[in-house]
């Protein structure tokens, strides 16, 4: 625990100053140092929404680092450590892992960073609980938290649809989403990410991806997440994002919203 905070007080340099201009953040410029960017941000949102995806390609392009704990959490699954077996029975249920193991993690991930001469971060699914985004609150501030936004119908069907190739790693998407509007809100298309030919026969799905246990983690995960969103509303710092589609739609306008610019570089619809 010492570690964390030791290394989130040693990355802090922008304060609260951010949460005043919520809507009119910095704009960041690709030509300038990413170390001189210490951004604290948290990416919020249900399962499946695409946490990962977004805040992968703001870290590429703001040049800070992206930490997901689910990321973390599957690391140890995969490996012999004395914390996988407790895992698994935990994600295999859909409930959430503790915060004393998200902790040893992410300690861990840092100490890795901090080695590295690491500076800023992308938090991707931390905080998921009040416990935590308190503990956060001690030791860092954060500069913005963008919580995003999907029907919970629409989170199935993407869950649903996860593949990753079993011998490149690379994920897919085999869902076709095309919800029409009604009762105000707006329709929602999403095209599906489909693999290459050689990818095509070694998809493998989560062994968590199941309708049952989606249902469960979109119910704790709303229970939870409740109080955090509130947390961070009073505080000026949250950014709610609806998603308005897919990577193509959705991206320029997550952009904008933050008031960045992609100028130098096209992220590609299947990047």
């Amino acid at each position: 625990m010492a570690t964390v905070g030791r290394l989130f007080r040693s990355s802090s340099s922008m304060g609260r100053s951010m949460c005043t201009e919520l809507y009119a953040p910095k704009r960041f410029s690709r030509g300038v140092n990413p170390m001189n960017r210490n951004v604290h941000w948290v990416f919020l949102g249900s399962p499946g929404v695409g946490k990962g995806t977004y805040a992968s390609r703001l870290s590429a392009l703001i040049g800070v680092p992206h930490i997901a704990t689910g990321d973390l959490v599957r690391e140890e699954l995969s490996s012999s450590g004395p914390m996988a077996e407790h895992l698994a029975e935990t994600v295999n249920q859909g409930k959430l892992v503790s915060d004393e193991i998200i902790f040893k993690l992410l300690s861990k991930r840092l100490e890795t960073g901090e080695a590295k001469g690491e500076s800023g971060f992308i938090l991707d699914g931390f905080p998921r609980t009040l416990k935590q985004a308190e503990i956060l609150d001690e030791v860092t501030d954060i500069d913005l938290v963008v919580n995003l936004k999907l029907p919970d119908r629409v989170l199935i069907e993407k869950c649903l649809g996860r593949r990753m190739c079993g011998e490149c790693g690379k994920n897919f998407n085999l869902a076709s989403i095309d919800i029409k509007g009604e009762n105000g809100n707006p329709s929602i298309t999403m095209a599906p990410l489909l693999p290459p030919p050689q990818c095509a026969s070694k998809l493998t799905t989560r062994s968590d991806d199941t309708e049952a246990i989606i249902k469960e983690r979109l119910r704790i995960y709303c229970e939870k997440s409740q109080p955090v969103e509130d947390c961070y509303r009073l505080r000026g710092k949250l950014l709610e994002f609806h998603l308005p589609g897919g990577i193509p739609e959705s991206w320029p306008k997550l952009l904008e919203a933050l008031s960045l610019d992609d100028n130098d570089e096209k992220h590609s619809a299947t990047g």
